[in-house]
């Protein structure tokens, strides 16, 4: 089980996105201490947030007053809603806020069902909780809790590579919440700058996205428009416009993500990782299918495009350790569809593969994963920062969507 903390200022932003993702039937509440629970399975963010004010003084000196976080069991663990608040509760007994004003929620937007747990940070007379070495602490109490509970073992190195989504299934029904649910994920997680990398990502998923364009009593409009797929890639059941899935997957939020990924890429060096990956699994191999097994092992996928003879006139490299999504051509001319077209083919099967300049891939202290961090703080939601990887990354978009929305309300009020 991995514990992820976060320490922050916005107690509503924490409260309003488990609520709405409950509200909205994307989790369930499972257990509230000192707040009030009308015990219809919604939650009251505006009557929550007034309970835990109560529990804070008005001057409070301690400016990170809440306390965020999320607990993820291992995906083998199938544990019922019980055993997890059970869990949740042992948990935050054996930290030091047991008996602090907590919600438990829990997540189910994504097949790998987790805990999201939201309380304050403050004693009723203001003062700080023992928040010394929180991190260490915690990893000795999930550790703790693996042993008791005979829980599978999960730590950062196993979770370095794990992807929560999964393929979209039409057999399973309700393909249009399937659908929403990859989008929103893949939206909130991965670094993309063109509609072409955005749709080979999504293929992994068995989702693809095409742009609408028309005119409307004269006015010109954009759109995309979202559907199911099978394996093969062929469209199944009916599509979806984005504007039924919601405007975090519309055509402008698209556009935006363009931008803020290519200054990503671009001041990160994010890039330098997956090239050196690519250049080191074509150095040991001329065959096509053994390079995609390499790539996969490190935790890259390569989706191909092929014309009818067969011919690669495509390749988009999806890395999930940095969650940047490059075009081949993007990665240097050796990477090109028709430079990958010409590797593979016989008859240099038979022969050494040519020598490249780059080495092994070896990890780098600034790419972050799906792990317990150390003793650093942020503000707001921000569980996994700013190269957030797996869906809770959905959460810090959610905390940016609110600022802006704040921002307008304060230009509309003239402040």
């Amino acid at each position: 089980m991995v514990a992820k903390i976060n320490v922050g200022t916005s107690l509503y932003g924490a409260l309003a996105y488990n609520g709405l993702k409950v509200n909205e039937g994307e989790g369930k509440l499972l257990a509230v201490n000192k707040v009030f629970d009308d015990g219809s399975g919604r939650v009251d963010i505006a009557r929550a947030v007034e309970d835990f004010r109560r529990y804070m003084p008005e001057n409070v000196r301690t400016r990170n007053k809440v306390i965020h976080i999320s607990l993820n069991p291992h995906p083998d663990d199938r544990l019922t809603d019980m055993e997890m608040e059970q869990l949740a509760r042992e948990y935050l007994e054996k930290l030091g806020y047991g008996d602090q004003p907590f919600l438990i929620f829990k997540h189910e937007d994504i097949n790998r069902h987790h805990l999201h747990i939201v309380s304050v940070n403050v004693d009723e007379r203001g003062r700080r909780l023992n928040k010394d070495f929180i991190h260490r602490r915690s990893k000795r109490i999930t550790t703790e809790l693996e042993r008791k509970y005979g829980l599978h073992p999960a730590d950062r190195r196993q979770h370095r590579h794990d992807n929560p989504l999964r393929k979209v299934d039409a057999s399973q029904g309700d393909v249009k919440r399937q659908v929403a649910n990859t989008a929103k994920a893949v939206m909130a997680t991965y670094k993309f700058q063109t509609m072409g990398e955005y749709r080979a990502l999504l293929s992994l998923y068995n989702v693809t996205v095409e742009e609408a364009r028309g005119n409307v009593d004269g006015r010109e409009y954009h759109g995309l428009v979202y559907a199911a797929t099978d394996d093969a890639g062929n469209r199944v059941g009916n599509p979806f416009k984005a504007s039924r899935i919601g405007k975090s997957v519309g055509y402008e939020a698209v556009l935006r993500r363009f931008e803020l990924s290519k200054g990503q890429i671009r001041d990160k060096r994010l890039a330098d990782r997956t090239r050196k990956t690519v250049a080191a699994a074509l150095a040991r191999t001329y065959r096509k299918e053994e390079f995609i097994g390499l790539l996969h092992a490190k935790g890259v996928d390569v989706v191909f495009r092929h014309t009818d003879e067969g011919r690669i006139y495509g390749a988009t490299f999806i890395d999930h350790r940095t969650g940047c999504v490059l075009n081949g051509s993007r990665l240097g001319r050796e990477f090109s569809a028709n430079a990958l077209q010409e590797h593979f083919t016989l008859p240099y099967a038979g022969t050494p593969p040519i020598p490249f300049t780059f080495t092994e891939d070896t990890p780098q202290a600034d790419i972050r994963s799906y792990e317990e961090h150390d003793e650093g703080h942020s503000t707001g939601l921000g569980l996994l920062g700013g190269d957030a990887s797996g869906a809770q990354a959905q959460e810090a978009a959610f905390e940016r969507d609110l600022k802006r929305r704040r921002k307008k309300r304060r230009k509309g009020l003239g402040l």
